[in-house]
C-alpha cells in the first residue's frame, strides 16, 4: 500500500478517483485517522448524486457513519491501479538491494523511481508523469 503522504501529493497533481469494488480509502477525521476502508457492494457502496459522489456505508454496525463525501477522502491505490495508470510509459520494475525500482519514459527519456516498495515506487513514477504532463 503507498503511503497517505504520497497519496495526497498524487491527488494534488489530479489523480481522480472513480470509487471501485476493492478501491482502499482514509477518511479526513481525526478518529478515524488509522483506519483504512475498502469500498464494497457488501458494505460500502459509492453513490452518485447530482451534488456529488458519496460513499454510503450499509450494513454497519460498529459506528455510526451513513455516507461520506468523496472529498473527505483519500484514495489508495493498489500496485496494479498505480501501474495501469501509468499506461504506455511504464517500462519496468525490479528488485534493487534496497527496495524496488520503476523505470518509466517521460519525455523520450528514462527515468527511474526507488522506493522500499513496489507500489511506493509506482506512486512515484506516476507523480513524475502527472507533474509533468501539468507543466
Amino acid at each position: 500500500m503507498i503511503s497517505t503522504g504520497l497519496a495526497r501529493r498524487l491527488r494534488d497533481a489530479g489523480l481522480s478517483w472513480a470509487p471501485r469494488s476493492g478501491d482502499r480509502f482514509h477518511i479526513y477525521r481525526h478518529e478515524l485517522d488509522a483506519e483504512v476502508f475498502t469500498v464494497s457492494e457488501l458494505t460500502i457502496e459509492a453513490h452518485e448524486y447530482p451534488s456529488g459522489t458519496v460513499l454510503g456505508f450499509n450494513g454497519t454496525t460498529e459506528w455510526a457513519l451513513d455516507s461520506v463525501d468523496l472529498g473527505d477522502t483519500l484514495w489508495l491505490p493498489h500496485e496494479d491501479q498505480l501501474r495501469d495508470l501509468l499506461r504506455r510509459s511504464f517500462r519496468s520494475l525490479e528488485a534493487v538491494d534496497d527496495g524496488y525500482r520503476v523505470t518509466i519514459e517521460l519525455d523520450g527519456h528514462l527515468s527511474r523511481f526507488e522506493s522500499v516498495s513496489a507500489p511506493e515506487a509506482y506512486g512515484l513514477a506516476l507523480l513524475a508523469l502527472l507533474e509533468g504532463l501539468r507543466t
